[in-house]
């Protein structure tokens, strides 16, 4: 019987990506400070708007306080207009300009007396009292002298007010423009630089396993989250008692079951060999069947805590192409399996892998024998093993229900199956590969087909393909 080293493409497990850090938070810290920045904005517009108005109101009072004596000595010293000529006199603007403050002065019939040259008399209002009113658009002051008999009014457009607010709220935001994107970039770098040491820390969680329970390094984290790492690190010690507890008992009750089970198993084949035929020679074989049972039990319980041990990565390549051939070969002793295994072409590649070679002899081993076992006797089994690393095993038989292959993974678990086993083979192949950073995947039907089972794990760190 030959071995074939398969020349398929691997299909790789799906691969969990490491956590990334938390980009939402940074761009919520950053991107928050801008509604805030807006929100204190509001009220400095309004405070702005404010004192523009004080601003104003004291210049158009300012102005018709300076205007009052001088309009009022001008009329004075006029003389009376000819007749035909308007009473109303106009001063003529100096320099050419668009004049924003406006004036009349009037008498108690509300005559014109005196404008300036850019004034319209009709667009003041024809109320005189003393003091600020809004009237057509303007903004509006007027004061009075000679005994209410003499009245200045100053007047603005209320336009000019809401350019000269809207423009100075222009000039204060223009900056922010600049500086808001400025300011978002260098809280998001110093939110980055100060979350490194939270990342590598998370790193290092992530990268604890069963294979390495070791402390986590916290050396770099900020004082304020010393505490955490202080917790996680408690909690790995307690893990790491636990498992090591837990793999310690398993390993002691598979030491000391072995001894007094082979000297069972012993005294019951001679047993057998010294009884005739008979009622007490079957009984006798019965109990050697469950002797024999008890000792594969003993002897998967030794594999699966190695399984849930450390050390299933190798410090030097494997040549586990040639370790699935002894494998192989070690099914030979069985005339069933060696005629149902099906492995056409001599196995005569070289694939290196980081895994360590036992810990890969006890996942194919337990792989093989799940297929022999659990397929159907009439079909053949598949052993296939890619120059990428991806070994697969494939029986025949009747597909597995989905509810079913959701448990396959746990201890003790046959499926629907009626051969006999221990029910560890699956429990530990998939402790293999979670301990060698990689995963047991199990499909029924067959990828392509209507029935069988299929079981694949993708070997890690593999290093020279064929």
């Amino acid at each position: 019987m030959g071995y074939r080293l398969a020349n398929r493409s691997a299909r790789h497990p799906d691969g969990i990506p490491a956590a990334e850090p938390a980009t939402p938070a940074r761009l919520g810290l950053a991107l928050g400070r801008i509604p805030l920045w807006l929100a204190g904005s509001v009220p400095a517009g309004l405070i702005l708007r404010s004192e523009i108005d004080e601003v104003f109101d004291s210049a158009l009072q300012e102005v018709a306080q300076r205007i009052l004596p001088l309009a009022y000595s001008e009329s004075l010293n006029s003389e009376p207009p000819a007749e035909g000529e308007s009473p109303v006199q106009r001063l003529p603007s100096v320099l050419p300009h668009e004049e924003q403050i406006t004036y009349i002065v009037r008498d108690s019939h509300a005559r014109v007396l005196l404008q300036s040259h850019d004034a319209d008399p009709a667009a003041f209002s024809a109320l005189m009292a003393p003091g600020s009113q809004d009237a057509g658009g303007l903004r509006l002051y007027t004061e009075a002298a000679v005994q209410g008999t003499f009245f200045v009014t100053t007047a603005e457009p209320i336009s000019h007010r809401r350019q000269a607010v809207i423009d100075a709220v222009g000039m204060l935001l223009w900056p922010l423009a600049v500086l808001l994107p400025l300011s978002q970039l260098g809280v998001w770098a110093l939110v980055r630089f100060a979350l490194r040491p939270v990342q590598a820390f998370q790193r290092e969680v992530e990268a604890r396993g069963r294979g390495d329970l070791s402390p986590v390094n916290a050396t770099a984290l900020p004082r304020e989250l010393a505490p955490v790492a202080g917790s996680v690190n408690r909690l790995i010690a307690r893990l790491q008692r636990a498992l090591e507890a837990e793999r310690g008992f398993t390993t002691s009750s598979a030491h000391e079951l072995r001894t007094p089970v082979a000297a069972a198993l012993a005294q019951t084949q001679r047993l057998i060999a010294e009884v005739p035929e008979g009622p007490a020679r079957q009984r006798a074989r019965t109990v050697e069947a469950a002797l024999r049972q008890l000792a594969r039990l003993s002897e998967k319980l030794l594999q699966l805590a190695k399984a849930e041990g450390a050390g299933l990565l190798a410090e030097t390549p494997q040549d586990l192409a040639q370790v699935l051939g002894f494998v192989l070969d070690g099914f030979r002793d069985d005339p069933d399996a060696a005629a149902r295994l099906t492995i056409p072409l001599p196995m005569t590649g070289v694939l290196l892998s980081r895994m360590d070679a036992d810990a890969f002899a006890i996942l194919a081993r337990n792989l093989i024998e799940n297929a022999l076992k659990h397929g159907a006797a009439d079909q053949p089994v598949w052993v296939l093993l890619s120059d990428d690393g991806l070994l697969q095993v494939t029986n025949g038989g009747t597909v597995v229900a989905p509810e079913a292959m959701s448990r396959l993974k746990r201890p003790f678990e046959r499926g629907g199956s009626s051969a006999t086993g221990s029910g560890l083979g699956l429990t530990i192949a998939e402790a293999i590969a979670a301990g060698a950073g990689t995963s047991l995947e199990l499909t029924s039907p067959v990828p392509g087909l209507a029935t069988g089972f299929e079981a694949r794990v993708q070997l890690p760190e593999i290093l020279a393909p064929r």
